[in-house]
């Protein structure tokens, strides 16, 4: 057995990971980086840039969709040649890996172990079954793996989850996409897009990230209006066929109905990578999920000398927010038994569908009807919007009604992702909606859309002050 000491252990080389291993060393204090899995953070091996990478081809495939009303004529069609699209997939994925391991493979070989890791004890870490590692203090950036709910194993080898994706050599005829949320709308959008003929469920009646139920309707009718989407389905059975894989439902008309596909493409979530971290032979306490119990400030496992990073402890699962996670573990790690809060920036999320989907700050379920106003604009008859045909769409503003607070927002529509980083700085720096409206709006531009939005909730933030001033009266 190789015994090693250590002031801080890392446990996975992902964004978290790194991160709180350079934030460890930056310290001054020795640190260990230890990953049983290859080098390559989740968002460039099958998240974000392999995503993006499909979704632009998809773009550029739907365009000339547009032509006619531009009044530009197309002679013949466009075709989607599915080897050379995936060929570009892999190639430029495999480009975005390798920047990665590059960073990695500069970390000195004695600071790098390779291996699964367990805890021991709360002191000690087993990697293998030759290592054993002493720490003062741990990380654990273990990320996270695809859910899959146990009906849709049925399919049996005709079941891909999104890592799946991003190997395929060609595109397939037809896949049903369980799971209408971010992960599932980017890639059933983009496939649908591409030829692939699209058929997507959910449940409970979810369609991205909303929680507001206006944006949320707004989004379902978009979607159906390119590919079948059933938000609540009910699915009666999954079975492996000679060509595929057939889906039995109760169709939205209330008849049964079957559907036959190449795949069935698991977008149901993803789960933290804590199961075999032997974490029942530590004091942590665990949450019912096997999580432990953290301070999303410090991440800070309790009281004791072992951090929660990045998906691992699925808080805010985006590289941006496990970058900052992990540089905030990884000095608290270096720092104890003195721990300090890190920065936590605004809530900021975006689905780079067509049109994109943003949320930004406080969700519409979790404030108080009578505390907040909504401002509204369609992006229908927005002026730039309609210019460049892309005029769908609709943006919900919150606002409180005592201090004209801006609290959050829920948009689908066009530049969700420019728009939603104005709002998330906004509410990062702690603007009124007055405050807001004081900033320059150029024309035309599409963030004029958002002003109208603004404006409305300005609008109505006087009305619910002199309804309440009345009754108080």
């Amino acid at each position: 057995m190789n015994h090693l000491h250590t002031d801080v252990a890392v446990m996975g080389a992902g964004t978290a990971g790194l991160a709180a291993y350079r934030a460890a060393i930056a310290a001054g204090k020795r640190a260990l980086l230890i990953e049983s899995g290859p080098y390559g953070t989740t968002c460039a091996r099958v998240g974000c840039m392999p995503s993006k990478l499909l979704i632009a081809a998809a773009e550029a495939a739907h365009a000339p969709a547009r032509w006619n009303e531009f009044g530009l004529r197309l002679e013949g069609s466009v075709r989607v040649d599915g080897e050379a699209v995936m060929a570009r997939v892999r190639r430029e994925r495999d480009r975005f890996v390798g920047f990665v391991v590059e960073g990695v493979d500069r970390i000195p070989e004695s600071d790098r172990i390779r291996g699964y890791a367990r805890f021991v004890d709360d002191h000690t870490l087993q990697v293998g079954e030759s290592v054993r590692i002493g720490f003062r203090s741990a990380v654990i950036a273990t990320g996270s793996s695809p859910a899959i709910p146990p009906f849709l194993r049925a399919a049996e080898d005709r079941l891909v989850v999104n890592d799946d994706i991003f190997d395929w050599h060609d595109l397939p005829r037809s896949v049903a996409v369980f799971g209408p949320g971010v992960i599932g709308l980017e890639l059933g959008q983009a496939l649908h897009r591409l030829g692939v003929r699209v058929h997507m469920f959910g449940k409970g009646g979810l369609v991205g990230p909303f929680a507001d139920p206006a944006i949320r309707r707004y989004a379902l009718d978009t979607f159906n209006a390119e590919f079948p989407l059933d938000p609540d389905a009910d699915v009666r059975s999954i079975r492996r066929t000679e060509d595929g894989v057939r889906v039995e439902y109760v169709s939205p008309s209330g008849e049964l109905a079957t559907l036959d596909v190449d795949y069935v493409v698991a977008a149901t979530g993803r789960t933290p990578n804590v199961s075999s971290l032997s974490l029942e032979l530590t004091s942590l306490r665990l949450d019912a999920r096997g999580v432990p119990l953290f301070d999303r400030h410090t991440l800070r496992c309790g009281t004791s000398h072992v951090f929660i990073a990045g998906d691992a402890n699925n808080d805010a699962p985006l590289l941006h927010e496990a970058a900052d996670e992990g540089r905030i573990a990884g000095e608290n790690a270096a720092s104890l038994p003195a721990v300090t809060p890190g920065l936590r920036r605004a809530p900021i999320g975006i689905v780079f569908s067509d049109p994109q989907l943003a949320t930004v700050g406080a969700r519409f379920d979790t404030l108080r009807p009578d505390t907040f106003v909504t401002g509204e604009v369609s992006f229908e008859d927005q002026g730039r919007s309609r210019v460049m045909l892309r005029n769908k769409g609709l943006l919900h503003v919150y606002a409180d009604i005592e201090t004209g607070a801006f609290l959050g927002a829920e948009m689908i529509g066009p530049d969700a992702e420019h728009i939603a980083h104005l709002l998330a700085w906004a509410l990062q720096c702690r603007l009124t909606v007055d405050q807001m409206l004081d900033l320059p709006f150029y024309h035309p531009v599409v963030e004029e859309g958002l002003r109208t939005a603004l404006r409305d909730a300005r609008a109505r933030r006087i009305v619910a002050l002199e309804r309440r001033h009345a009754r108080a009266a």
